[in-house]
């Protein structure tokens, strides 16, 4: 905590403490990982190996070069799942929460920080929802860790059973994505093993949502059952939009995918449904999968693409332009095409200025994405892979069509560079682009043209 409270001294901007923070972050797992003790084979990875996988780690994506299981030893997987939950909660929550338990006064411009990296525009209360937030956060991880160690303790005996039951609980909240199942049914396998279990499918699918729809949605929702006090505008977009992206999601690739032998073709009824459902809501940035995901078809990569670039809430552990953000864009698009002049949901007008964050942040995501994937097609790779690679890296999925290892040194550069713009940088931006917004009234205006548009 030391280090940020220099930092803010020093004057630098609460955006720029999160950036920071997860530098560090980064570069400290990194050098743990390239520990000779930190490999299976008892030897010194190579750095950027080390580097790329403590990115992916801290931006809760799950792309690999190195199968995580066979490659890195119990102390390269503890160091990754401590990454994992630090990046999942946030550098911020973490430093704050130790301050706390120090019983350390937080500062004014501290709470700033921690309000800034849940996207909150007030510090107000900040303090006691990081209490609330941990607690909740280790409560659902600890629940989730008892539901897959009734299949897991059977699995691979009481020891390993229980550490691979926490590191998943953990993983999928964190929609992480990283497994440790690579020894048991071969690197890069994920969860396929327990394509048709329910309890494995539906235990991560639960982690996965509740992971992802955000602390601010957690506390809305805990008010409305403790105090019966209506949900906000922003809640119900949070969660309409959630459920209609995994309902849709479902329904594609159990359609398109039904009798494609290589996916869901040979499982039965129940299993298919469950196998799609659980690719549905893992591709919206938690990075499991329970099929084949190069064997399927072009449309539901179409659809991949999509959800991967959509995401989480705000807030939360996933990663995506948001839903809300999402949401917003659709109904904006929608409502101008049939000549409304302002746009509303759920009763509530949406300012002027969040349109305006909502194209420019939309537009930014995917001019980077799109620009990444032409960087990869340069360098031999397919588009289809090329633009599902880098969707996945930017929405911190974490699913790769198996080209993840077999990228060169430069591509993964940028590949780590679009986890971490993913996970950090659209923070920056949002930030940035609010207090231009609120300093709007103080800035110089010029006249007003009419311009042909359309």
């Amino acid at each position: 905590m030391s280090l940020v409270t220099n930092r803010l001294r020093r004057g630098f901007s609460a955006t720029q403490i999160i950036v920071i923070g997860f530098l560090f972050l980064i570069l400290a797992g990194a050098l743990l990982l390239h520990l000779p003790i930190a490999t299976s084979s008892g030897e010194s990875a190579p750095f950027l190996t080390c580097l790329f996988t403590a990115v992916s780690a801290t931006c809760v994506t799950g792309l690999v070069v190195v199968d995580t299981a066979t490659f890195w030893s119990l102390f390269g997987h503890i160091v990754i799942l401590v990454m994992i939950q630090i990046g999942g909660l946030g550098f911020m929550t973490m430093a704050v929460l130790l301050s706390m338990m120090i019983r350390r006064r937080i500062s004014p411009r501290e709470r700033l920080v921690l309000a800034n990296s849940y996207n909150l525009t007030s510090f107000d209360g900040v303090l006691p929802l990081v209490g609330r937030i941990v607690r909740g956060t280790l409560l659902v991880e600890l629940f989730g860790a008892l539901l897959l160690s009734i299949r897991f303790i059977p699995l691979f005996g009481a020891g390993s059973g229980i550490w691979r039951s926490v590191f998943h609980a953990v993983s999928a909240f964190c929609n992480a994505g990283f497994d440790l199942m690579g020894s048991f049914t071969g690197p890069f396998s994920s969860m396929t093993y327990f394509v048709d279990d329910p309890l494995v499918s539906l235990t991560l699918v639960l982690l996965i949502a509740i992971g992802g729809i955000g602390f601010v949605v957690w506390e809305d929702l805990l008010c409305f059952i403790k105090k019966r006090r209506r949900v906000s505008s922003y809640t119900t977009l949070v969660l309409t939009v959630s459920a209609f992206l995994w309902l849709i999601g479902a329904l594609v690739v159990a359609v398109a995918e039904w009798n494609n032998p290589e996916t869901l073709g040979k499982l039965s009824v129940g299993d298919k449904c469950l196998a799609a459902l659980f690719q549905s809501v893992t591709m919206r940035t938690a990075g499991f999968n329970t099929i084949n995901l190069a064997a399927a078809g072009g449309v539901p990569k179409i659809l991949f693409l999509l959800l991967m670039f959509v995401g989480g809430a705000s807030g939360s552990t996933a990663g995506g332009v948001k839903v809300a953000t999402f949401g917003v864009f659709i109904a904006a698009v929608w409502q101008f095409a049939i000549g409304k002049k302002r746009v509303s949901l759920f009763r509530r007008t949406v300012s002027s200025a969040d349109i305006t964050r909502v194209f420019a942040l939309t537009a930014v995501q995917f001019g980077i994405t799109v620009f990444a994937a032409t960087f990869l097609v340069g360098q031999g790779v397919d588009m289809i892979s090329a633009l599902f690679e880098t969707f996945s890296a930017s929405g911190t999925v974490g699913l790769s069509l198996s080209l993840t290892p077999a990228l060169g040194a430069m591509a993964r550069v940028v590949i780590m560079l679009l986890m971490f713009f993913g996970r950090v940088g659209i923070l920056t931006v949002t930030a940035a682009l609010h207090d231009r917004s609120r300093d709007e009234d103080n800035q110089m205006h010029y006249a007003d043209a009419q311009f042909m548009i359309g």
